[in-house]
């Protein structure tokens, strides 16, 4: 959340405790609280606002993670309300209400045009204090880069072609890129939901259709060796059945993704996709389920 330079935030950088409390702020009021001083948060700008989005997809569809929100609210102390662009916290109970007591383990900001840098550096300290583990500030601005913050450690800068690592938090790393390029940020998606459905990566759900290709071919072709010719039947039976097989696997997987991301899937979608035996669209469209937010985008023209 970008936070602009404002009267106000010269009021709180004085040391007197602020007259404002979290619990009298509502959901969708546009102020975080830092020692009961009010501090207005700008709308995103665009080069902040896609990147938030491509992150925040990265870092929820981790198999470790199991809650993450993105502008979330959380009180640590009665003054100081903070809303990280990124957040992963413990899962809540059904009945919980209001703003999440205490700090994240991870929060992730974007910082770009028009961030209040003294005020970013005080949120940062807010957090760590609290009890955040990592704060990761994504600089969208000039030559891409993170700066990880940690309690008691100086601030380190990770760049392009390296990889980010949350041990405790996340079971992936993270490549830098990812949050903030689109196409890095899918990848890496992609990747924690074929792991959250079973699948090391890509290439074993293709291993896997491959293999019940060959299972089945060899159960055709012992069949139709039979009748036409055991050899013959035997050979062209692995080979249909090992291309249907494969076709069939990728298919699964798309449908298995869209389920894992919470996305209906209505029986004429499922059963297009069982259908399709064009593995170049079929390829497509699992790239695709990664990022869709309908099942009927899945089929949008290229």
């Amino acid at each position: 959340m970008t936070t602009e330079p404002s009267a106000m935030s010269k009021i709180r950088r004085e040391p007197a405790v602020g007259p404002f409390r979290a619990d009298q702020l509502r959901e969708g009021d546009r102020y975080e609280l830092s020692n009961g001083h009010p501090l207005y948060c700008a709308p995103a700008r665009r080069e902040h606002a896609a990147p938030n989005l491509i992150g925040a997809a990265v870092i929820d569809s981790d198999p470790a993670v199991e809650w993450a929100g993105v502008d979330a609210g959380f009180t640590p102390a009665p003054g100081t309300l903070r809303a990280p662009d990124v957040a992963v916290a413990a899962p809540a109970g059904a009945d919980a209400d209001g703003w999440i007591p205490g700090a994240p383990p991870l929060a992730i900001e974007y910082a770009g045009r028009g961030q209040d840098q003294a005020d970013l550096k005080v949120k940062i300290a807010e957090l760590l204090a609290a009890g955040t583990r990592y704060v990761w500030v994504v600089r969208v601005q000039g030559p891409r880069r993170v700066e990880v913050h940690e309690a008691g450690q100086p601030p380190r800068l990770v760049g392009a072609g390296e990889v980010l690592a949350a041990p405790g938090i996340l079971r992936n790393p993270i490549p830098v890129e990812a949050l903030y390029d689109r196409a890095a940020g899918h990848r890496a998606t992609l990747r924690n939901l074929l792991q959250r459905e079973g699948y090391d990566s890509l290439e074993a759900v293709r291993t896997e259709g491959h293999n019940e290709g060959r299972k089945e071919g060899h159960k055709e072709g012992r069949k139709e060796g039979h009748k036409e010719g055991r050899k013959e039947g035997h050979k062209e039976g692995r080979k249909e059945g090992r291309q249907e097989g494969r076709e069939e696997g990728m298919a699964e997987a798309i449908l298995a993704l869209l389920q894992g991301r919470g996305i209906p899937v209505d029986a004429p979608i499922e059963t297009r996709v069982r259908a399709c035996r064009e593995h170049d669209t079929l390829h497509r469209w699992l790239l695709r389920a990664a990022s869709i937010e309908r099942g009927e985008q899945l089929f949008d023209a290229p």
